[in-house]
């Protein structure tokens, strides 16, 4: 007899305790039993992508630039490497000279010296969920040259304006945001698995 499949059901995801929004995760998703590092690569905007590249990226994940704009805001936490933001600090001219003199401190200009030293998104809150993170992009604080692009005089300006003043706006367009991504080309048929837990193959 073949794996019994269970109907689609529903699990609370929660990000509460770093202070974010709760969610339904659908249950039934089937997903490969191997790994692809190309395949995950091709795929993640790199952090020298400019508004037009992001948002095209998005679209071709089915993703609207209003989507991109709210999952963004997962750099509220955790950290980037000094090899990924060295040309912003450096050479860009949309940020704050005081913040990028303080990042320089820790990232020395030539390549090869000091490229994986750490520097959080969220130079405010790491370690917080909220919306502290578009607070930085319009005070030109945004680590990452992907992320100021964010807001930057163009079409997204208004979304992050907007996450600013609301923290519930960008908790609910995060949600939206992050159940759409779990509906993107998911396995059918006898393709993969449905994996008894999510961190590893069965």
């Amino acid at each position: 007899m073949g794996q019994v499949v269970p109907p689609v059901t529903l699990q609370q995801s929660r990000t509460l305790r770093l202070g974010g929004p709760s969610w339904e995760v659908k249950m039934g998703r089937r997903d490969s039993t191997t790994a692809s590092f190309n395949g995950a690569e091709n795929n993640i905007p790199p952090p020298t992508s400019g508004l037009a590249n992001l948002t095209s990226l998005f679209a071709a994940q089915g993703l609207s630039q209003k989507d991109m704009v709210g999952l963004s805001g997962a750099h509220t936490i955790g950290q980037a490497r000094c090899t990924f933001f060295r040309d912003h600090i450096y050479n860009d001219t949309n940020i704050d000279s005081g913040f990028a003199r303080s990042r320089q401190s820790d990232c020395p200009r030539t390549a090869g010296s000091g490229d994986n030293n750490l520097a959080p998104l969220d130079l405010q809150t790491p370690t917080m969920f909220e919306n502290d993170y578009y607070k930085n992009l319009v005070q030109k604080r945004g680590i990452l040259h992907s992320d100021q692009e964010l807001f930057n005089g163009g079409a997204a300006d208004a979304l992050v304006r907007q996450y600013v003043g609301s923290q519930s706006a960008f908790f609910k367009d995060f949600v939206v945001g992050m159940i759409k991504m779990g509906d993107i080309t998911p396995l059918t048929g006898s393709s993969g698995q449905i994996r008894k837990n999510c961190r590893r193959i069965n």
